[in-house]
């Protein structure tokens, strides 16, 4: 694969680009994480995404531990170059709280308020541990 095109993109001073997830068929923002340049080629090759995990410093392929991938559909770059949007069908919930997306927490009044369940329990998806993204 030509990675040209990776000069269009602005990493930051640690090597990593913002990348929002968002449902291709429906605009429904689902998460925002890490990728690096490793993650950003793997998930073009592969077409599942890949994203770069923080808090374990490796590479974390959505899905590997709880099966809900998200299949790459198009993938973006933004205009100053620094952030991502990766047009995916999500394959079942994409927050490892067991929701469907990451924004489920609105802020009204002033106040905190969850504003969808949880579809599938966290410790169905992992055992008894939910990993950090």
């Amino acid at each position: 694969m030509d990675s040209a095109f990776l000069d269009k993109i602005s990493f930051d001073s640690n090597g990593l680009v913002p990348a929002i997830a968002q449902q291709h068929d429906t605009g429904e923002v689902l998460m925002m994480a890490w990728m690096n340049r490793d993650a950003v080629l793997e998930t073009l090759e592969k077409k599942e995404v890949c994203y770069w995990s923080r808090s374990r410093a490796k590479l974390w392929r959505k899905g590997e531990s709880s099966g809900h991938v998200q299949k790459l559909i198009d993938f973006r770059i933004d205009c100053d170059g620094d952030t991502l949007l990766l047009l995916v069908d999500q394959v079942g919930v994409a927050c490892h709280t067991g929701r469907h997306n990451c924004f489920f927490t609105s802020i009204k009044g002033g106040k905190a308020e969850i504003i969808s369940d949880i579809e599938i329990p966290p410790e169905e998806m992992y055992g008894e541990k939910t990993p950090d993204a």
